[in-house]
């Protein structure tokens, strides 16, 4: 198990029921299999990360495979350029959707792999627990992640946030990073009707530091919902919620909406020397 402690950064060690490291941190496996390694002193909020009404519009939208091209696309890429890759990790798993498709994908060509997801959201890697059994997961920052150092072969980052050291850190030589960002017109319909004057989302690559660039691929596709549970679900999980009035929500279910999905898909590879 790569865990360290998120108190001292020494090995955690599982024993009956906790994870405990050589300083006697103790951290306790929650009923549903997860782990709590955020220390309270380092909650910026007592409840971090999406919350429970992000998490299930999240969840229903996902299951009704609206975003499984995305998620065949990252699979098929990683299998592609890591065939064999042992430690996976999701950064931002939330509930658990992209981590078990990435699991049953490489579990085709790399044996006894283990997959952790890592979220700050509570009620969302409760979910993810509940429902994928057979993956590790833990409530913890993407900002300094509890896992050990050159540990990871295959990490995912869907829409999340990271910072690059902790990407150099965790990620073995010639380990693989997949990031997906929006592209230029991801959403573009939907932005026509916040704002007067609609942004493109920026073009330009991600480079990361310790990193080699190797390529990037655009996902792009027409989304159409039609019932009003779908919209309501697609609305709630993203933050057009926030910025739409009630009398424009009721618009778009009447109407429908169509708009585009823009995917952009950028693989990584940690440089082979460890040196910075």
């Amino acid at each position: 198990m790569p865990y360290i402690c998120p108190i001292c950064s020494a090995p955690l060690i599982l024993g009956d029921k906790s994870w405990a490291c050589s300083q006697r941190h103790q951290f306790d496996c929650a009923k549903e299999g997860y782990v709590n390694l955020l220390p309270v002193q380092k909650k910026k909020t007592k409840d971090p990360g999406d919350n429970k009404e992000m998490m299930i519009a999240r969840r229903e939208f996902l299951n009704k495979g609206f975003y499984q091209p995305l998620s065949d696309k990252v699979n098929q890429l990683a299998v592609q350029h890591h065939p064999q890759a042992k430690m996976l990790l999701d950064i931002g798993c939330g509930e658990g959707y992209y981590s078990h498709r990435l699991f049953e994908a490489m579990q085709t060509s790399a044996e006894h792999c283990a997959l952790y997801g890592l979220d700050i959201s509570k009620s969302a890697i409760r979910s993810a627990a509940k429902r994928y059994s057979d993956l590790h997961f833990c409530v913890a920052s993407v900002f300094e992640m509890p896992f050990a150092d050159d540990s990871i072969d295959l990490a995912i980052r869907i829409y999340a946030p990271s910072k690059v050291e902790e990407l150099q850190r965790v990620m073995k030589p010639g380990s693989t990073l997949i990031t997906v960002s929006p592209g230029p017109m991801h959403h573009f319909a939907l932005k026509q009707k916040i704002y007067s004057q609609p942004r493109l989302h920026p073009q330009e690559s991600l480079l990361l530091e310790g990193f080699n660039y190797l390529k990037h691929e655009s996902l792009t596709y027409s989304l159409s919902l039609t019932q009003e549970d779908d919209i309501h679900h697609f609305l709630n999980m993203t933050p057009y919620a926030w910025k739409l009035s009630d009398m424009q929500k009721r618009q778009i279910i009447e109407q429908g909406l169509e708009c585009e999905i823009d995917f952009k898909i950028e693989i990584h590879q940690r440089e082979q020397s460890t040196a910075d």
